[in-house]
C-alpha cells in the first residue's frame, strides 16, 4: 500500500530527526534554570507578575496591577526564573524517566535546587508571588514522576515542608474561599502525595508528615479536581494497614457517604474504593452504621459500572459481619439486589483506568476529557463480571449467617441462582472461573448449614460430590477449602455435568409450575411434616404467593377405617372453617381455604417469610451460639400473646405446638402456624383426644396415674 509506506517513511524520518535534536541540543535552557534556582532568596528579585485573560492554560489570570501609579499597558513583567520554569514545564511535560536521560545530572541538580532553595526556603515561600510558587510545584510534580526523585525529596526534608504548605493552603481554601491559584496548587500537591503513596515503603513518609489529615479535610472541597486529587492520594495510602489505621482515626466516613450519595460517577468510584480499603478498620464500619450508610451503599447497586459495583459489594461484605447491619441490609432489599446482579441479565460497562493514570490526568487538567467508558473487549467485561459475581457470593455468604436472611435467599430462588455459577465454563478465563466456582460453592455450603435446605442440595449433587461438599464442614470461610470440590466437578465427563445442570434447573422456583392442585399452581416444595407436605403456590388468576399444606388422609392418626377417616376429616374441615373465619391476630397465621381432592386434604394459608424456631435452635447449636436473654423474652412474650388470644378469646386449642410450627420472621416476629389439628373447645366441655407430636406433648397424657388427659396445647 503506497500511502502506508509513505506514512512509515515519514515516521522514521521524524524519529531520526528527534534523536538528532537530542544529541545536538546544548540544553542551555536547563543550565539557565539551574543557575537561576541556585540564586539565594535574599539576592533574588521577585517583581510582581501581571497576567491577562489570555494566559497559558496551565495557570490562571491575575488582574493587572498598578506599578508606581502607572498601568503597564500591553507589557508582561515576569521574572526570568518564572519564564524558565514555565518553559521547563512545557518542554518536559511528556518526560517520565529523568534519571535515565542523557542530562540526568542536570535534571537532578535542578530538582535539588527547587527543593532546597525554593520549597523548603521559608523566606522565599513568604515573598514569592502565588503564580511563581505554582510553577515551582508544577516542575516538582513533573520531575517526581521519576521514582528516584521521590527519594531525593524525602532525603532533603521536602515532604514535611510540602505537607505544611498544603495544610496552610487547604485551610485558606476551605475557610475563606478560593484565592488566586489555590486550586491549581492543591491539585499539584495532592498529585505529589499520591505518587509518594503509590510506593509501599514511602507511605509512612506521608503519614509522618501529617499530610493525610489535610487530604481528609480536602474531601469537603468544592472543586472536583481538588476532591479527586485527595481521593486518589488517600486511596493509595489506604493500601497499607498502618496508614489505614491512621486515616480511620479521623472523621472521614460522613464525607465519604455524602460523596457516594451526591457526586459524579468518577468521584463515587474512587470514594467506594477508598471506603472498601478503610472498612478493614472496626471504627470505620461502626461509622458507616452510625451515619446510616447502608441505604446509600445499596442505592449504588443499581449502577452499571463494574468497578463501582465491585467496591460497593466488598464494602457490604465487611460491614455485614455486624448482625444488626446484616439485618438492615435485608430490610433495605440488599439480598434481592445482590441476587439480581448474580443472575447476569444486566449490561455492565467498565474501563481500564487506574489510580496512577487518573492521578496524572487530574494533575494535567485532562481528567474531564478522559474517556473513562471506553469499550472493553467482551472477554474483559466477562472477567470483570466474574470478579463482581464472586464478591456478591462473598456478601451472601456473610448475610446467610442470619437465619432469616438465609431463608430469604432461598425464597428468592437464590440457591438456583448461585448453583448455576458452579458449572464450569471452559471457554473463559480458567483462574477467574475457578475462583468464582469456589465462592459460589462456599455460599451454597453456608446455606446448606440451615437444616431445612438440605433436601434441596441432595437433589443437585451426585453422591460422591455431595460427600465432599458435606465433609468441608459448617461455616468454613477459607476459600481454599473449596478448591478440591471445584477440581472434582471440573473433571466430570460431559454427561455427568449435563445431569448436574438438569438437577440445578429442577430447583428453579421460577420454572413453569410442576402441577396444579385445584385452582393452585405448585411452585416449590417448602417442607414436610408428620401429616404431609407444604408447598409454595400461586392461584391461577393471581400473583400473590401462598402456602398450601397437603394432608394425607390415610395416615393412621385419622382413623383405622374409611368411616373413621371420613368422620375425622369432616371434623377437621369444620374446625378449620371456624378458625379461618375467626382468627385475626398479628402472631397467628391467616387461613384462606380448605378443600379435598384425591383422598388428600389441602389447607391454603398465608406464606410466612422466615424460618421455624426449630431451625434457629439447630443453626445456633452448630455455630456454638445461643439466644440472648432479650431475644428469648421477645419471642416468649409474642408466643404468650398468641396463645392467650387463642385460648381465652377464641377458645381454640392448637394441639400440635412445636418449634417447627412457630415461625420467626423479620425482627423475630413470631407467627404460630399449622392449625391442622386445632380444635375449638365448647363451653363446659373437655378435650380428651391425644394428638400432636409426642415429643412435645404433655407428660400427663402418658402418665398411668393420671385420671384424665390434660388439656392439649
Amino acid at each position: 500500500m503506497p500511502d502506508q509506506d509513505k506514512k512509515v517513511k515519514t515516521t522514521e524520518k521524524s524519529t531520526d530527526k528527534k534523536q538528532q535534536e537530542i544529541t545536538t541540543r546544548d540544553y542551555s535552557d536547563l543550565k539557565r534554570l539551574r543557575c537561576l534556582l541556585n540564586v539565594q532568596s535574599s539576592k533574588q528579585q521577585l517583581p510582581a507578575i501581571n497576567f491577562n485573560s489570555a494566559q497559558n492554560s496551565m495557570t490562571k489570570s491575575e488582574p493587572a496591577i498598578r506599578a508606581g501609579g502607572h498601568r503597564a499597558r500591553g507589557q508582561w513583567h515576569e521574572s526570568t526564573e518564572a519564564v524558565e520554569l514555565e518553559n521547563f514545564s512545557i518542554n518536559y511535560k511528556n518526560e517520565r524517566n529523568f534519571s535515565k536521560h542523557p542530562q540526568h545530572k542536570l535534571f537532578q541538580e535542578i530538582f535539588t535546587a527547587l527543593v532546597k532553595n525554593r520549597l523548603i526556603c521559608r523566606e522565599w515561600v513568604n515573598r514569592a508571588p502565588s503564580i511563581h510558587f505554582l510553577r515551582v510545584l508544577i516542575c516538582l510534580r513533573l520531575l517526581m514522576r521519576d521514582p528516584c526523585y521521590q527519594e531525593i525529596l524525602h532525603g532533603l526534608g521536602g515532604i514535611e515542608n510540602l505537607a505544611q504548605y498544603m495544610e496552610i493552603v487547604a485551610s485558606e481554601y476551605l475557610g475563606y474561599g478560593e484565592e488566586q491559584h489555590t486550586v491549581d496548587k492543591l491539585v499539584n500537591m495532592t498529585y505529589i502525595f499520591q505518587k509518594l503513596a503509590a510506593v509501599k515503603d514511602q507511605r509512612e513518609w506521608v503519614t509522618t508528615s501529617g499530610a493525610h489529615k489535610t487530604l481528609v479535610n480536602l474531601l469537603g472541597a468544592r472543586d472536583t479536581n481538588v476532591l479527586l486529587g485527595s481521593l486518589l492520594a488517600l486511596a493509595s495510602l489506604a493500601e497499607s494497614p498502618e496508614c489505614r489505621e491512621k486515616i480511620s482515626e479521623l472523621n472521614i466516613v460522613e464525607n465519604l457517604l455524602m460523596i457516594l450519595h451526591e457526586y459524579d460517577l468518577l468521584s463515587k468510584r474512587l470514594t467506594a474504593e477508598l471506603l472498601r480499603l478503610l472498612c478493614a478498620e472496626p471504627q470505620v464500619k461502626e461509622q458507616v452504621k452510625l451515619y446510616e450508610g447502608i441505604p446509600v451503599l445499596l442505592s449504588l447497586l443499581h449502577s452499571d459500572h463494574l468497578k463501582l459495583l465491585w467496591s460497593v459489594v466488598w464494602i457490604l461484605v465487611q460491614v455485614c459481619e455486624d448482625p444488626e447491619t446484616s439485618v438492615e441490609i435485608r430490610i433495605w432489599g440488599g439480598i434481592k439486589q445482590l441476587l439480581h446482579i448474580l443472575r447476569g441479565d444486566r449490561n455492565f460497562v467498565s474501563d481500564r483506568s487506574s489510580i496512577g493514570s487518573l492521578s496524572s490526568a487530574n494533575a494535567a487538567g485532562r481528567i474531564q476529557q478522559l474517556h473513562l467508558s471506553e469499550d472493553l473487549s467482551p472477554r474483559e467485561i466477562q472477567e470483570n463480571t466474574f470478579s463482581l459475581q464472586a464478591a456478591c457470593c462473598a456478601a451472601l455468604t456473610e448475610l446467610v449467617l442470619n437465619d432469616t436472611n438465609a431463608h430469604q435467599v432461598v425464597q428468592e430462588n437464590g440457591v438456583y441462582t448461585i448453583a448455576k455459577l458452579i458449572l464450569p465454563n471452559k471457554q473463559k478465563n480458567a483462574a477467574k472461573t475457578n475462583l468464582l466456582q469456589c465462592y459460589a460453592f462456599r455460599a451454597l455450603r453456608f446455606l446448606f448449614s440451615m437444616e431445612r435446605n438440605r433436601p434441596l442440595f441432595k437433589r443437585v449433587f451426585p453422591t460422591d460430590l455431595f460427600e465432599i461438599f458435606i465433609d468441608i464442614g459448617h461455616y468454613v470461610r477459607d476459600i481454599s477449602a473449596y478448591e478440591e470440590l471445584v477440581s472434582k466437578l471440573n473433571l466430570l465427563v460431559e454427561d455427568e455435568l449435563k445431569q448436574i445442570a438438569e438437577n440445578i434447573e429442577s430447583i428453579n422456583q421460577n420454572k413453569a409450575p410442576s402441577k396444579y392442585i385445584g385452582n393452585y399452581a405448585i411452585l416449590d416444595h417448602l417442607g414436610s411434616g408428620a401429616f404431609g407436605y407444604v408447598y409454595k403456590v400461586r392461584k391461577r388468576s393471581g400473583q400473590n404467593l401462598l402456602a398450601m399444606k397437603e394432608v394425607n388422609l390415610h395416615n393412621p392418626a385419622f382413623g383405622k377405617d374409611k368411616k373413621d377417616r371420613d368422620s375425622s376429616v369432616r371434623n377437621i374441615v369444620s374446625e378449620l372453617t371456624i378458625i379461618k373465619e375467626q382468627l385475626y391476630h398479628p402472631n397467628v397465621v391467616r387461613y384462606y381455604k380448605t378443600f379435598l381432592e384425591n383422598d388428600r386434604l389441602y389447607i391454603v394459608m398465608e406464606l410466612i417469610e422466615g424460618a421455624p424456631l426449630g431451625e434457629h435452635f439447630s443453626s445456633l447449636k452448630e455455630k456454638h451460639h445461643h439466644f440472648t436473654e432479650d431475644r428469648l423474652w421477645k419471642i416468649f412474650i409474642q408466643l404468650c400473646l398468641a396463645l392467650r388470644y387463642l385460648h381465652k378469646e377464641k377458645r381454640i386449642v392448637h394441639r400440635d405446638l412445636t418449634p417447627n410450627n412457630i415461625m420467626l420472621g423479620d425482627k423475630d416476629k413470631v407467627t404460630v402456624t399449622d392449625f391442622g389439628l386445632a380444635k375449638q373447645k365448647q363451653e363446659n366441655s373437655k378435650l380428651t383426644s391425644v394428638v400432636g407430636t409426642i415429643l412435645y406433648s404433655c407428660v400427663q397424657h402418658f402418665s398411668p396415674r393420671s385420671p384424665a388427659p390434660a388439656l392439649a396445647t
